[in-house]
């Protein structure tokens, strides 16, 4: 069985940072992508970043290119998204994800795998 638990959410000023963390277990043989999206009420699921598992390799939506940095350490089975420079427009639920397969995609609905996420608040 597949969990992912998500860690790290609060409040902050704008431009402060945070750190989420999203600690996985029992992924598939064949997983090898995982990614951050965030959500807001009435809003559609946006594709955050999302790195693969082998090589490291990274995708970052447009909003938070520059600004948020996604890592992961398979030996701790942890993956993480530093926020710097958080704007009010990033307040969202965030949510940890993985999916089946050996390619990567910021794509809600490429993902198999879900969090229940952590709330982040950005205040003006």
């Amino acid at each position: 069985q597949v969990q992912l638990v998500e860690s790290g959410g609060g409040s902050v000023p704008a431009g402060g940072s945070l750190t989420l963390s999203c600690v996985v277990s029992g992924l598939p043989w064949n997983s090898n992508c995982m990614g951050w999206f965030r959500q807001t009420p009435g809003k559609e699921r946006e594709g955050v970043a999302s790195i693969m598992l082998s090589t490291g390799g990274t995708i970052y939506g447009d909003s938070v290119e520059g600004r948020f940095t996604i890592s992961r350490d398979t030996s701790e089975n942890t993956m993480w998204l530093q926020m710097d420079s958080l704007k009010p427009e990033d307040t969202a639920m965030y949510y940890c994800a993985a999916r089946s397969g050996w390619s990567c995609s910021t794509r809600p609905r490429d993902f198999n795998f879900w969090g229940q996420g952590t709330q982040v608040i950005v205040s003006s």
